[in-house]
């Protein structure tokens, strides 16, 4: 967004990783900013404050991208998914969304538009081992984003969801054989028809720039996999690939 022009009020729990954020965008010379905000997305407190920040600092909310998931480090198969572990994947997913979208609902209708962006994943609509409560999460962003756009079209306002799959921490430290939901970055890319798994700037961002821009004013209430295909890989081929790598290993 800072590289097309936007003024980004950039929100996380780690301060130091949005100055850096900060820093790059300067650095890179991009015309759009970034305002850090630190944030918990746990806390009412934080979320209201970083509502606040962005009205008094510009005016106005164009877009609002709900990015985080909260409880990622503590995934687990159903037989051992309690009810504390579900409302902690639904508080740091679903329902930080809900209540940030209700708080923007009356700024982006005064203004006649805005555009919501949800970010779901591929656990939320098909069985992925091990992520119990994070695939029920998901599935409930999904479902909250056709709601919004259709309760909240009347306002101006668009929502759809974006289900990337990036590599980042949790596949880079992912081992296989271990009792977790972490896959390999090398067995992402083999699952791949095009090889590769895809970084968070090159290949997810188009995509969010695209959903907050003017050319995605007639698009409301989709669901976008971001994802080079991995997401059709059927069972079989899982299968044939970690056997093919376990063999390798021997």
């Amino acid at each position: 967004y800072a590289e097309e022009g936007a003024h980004v009020v950039a929100a996380a729990r780690r301060l130091n990783k949005l100055e850096e954020l900060k820093a790059d965008v300067e650095v890179k010379g991009f015309t759009g900013t970034v305002l850090p905000v630190q944030c918990d997305i746990y806390k009412e407190d934080d979320l209201d404050n970083l509502v606040d920040v962005a009205v008094k600092e510009y005016g106005h909310i164009d877009v609002l991208a709900c990015i985080a998931q909260g409880a990622l480090n503590d995934q687990h198969d159903l037989e051992h998914t309690d009810t504390a572990n579900a409302l902690s994947f639904f508080k740091g997913g679903p329902i930080y969304t809900l209540y940030l979208t209700q708080k923007v609902r009356p700024i982006m209708a005064e203004q006649g538009k805005g555009k919501i962006i949800t970010c779901a994943s591929g656990a939320g609509i098909r069985y992925t081992p091990h992520t119990t409560s994070y695939g029920m999460a998901k599935a409930a962003i999904i479902s909250l984003t056709k709601t919004i756009a259709m309760e909240y079209g009347k306002y101006g306002i668009r929502c759809n969801c974006f289900l990337p799959v990036i590599q980042n921490d949790f596949f880079d430290k992912a081992e296989l054989g271990k009792d977790d939901p972490g896959i390999p970055v090398s067995i992402m890319q083999m699952l791949s028809p095009i090889g590769k798994m895809g970084g968070s700037y090159a290949d997810g961002s188009p995509m969010l720039a695209w959903l907050g821009s003017d050319q995605s004013d007639y698009i409301n209430g989709q669901v976008f996999e971001i994802d080079g295909g991995i997401g059709q890989t059927s069972p079989a081929t899982v299968l044939t690939g970690l056997a093919a790598m376990k063999q390798e290993q021997q």
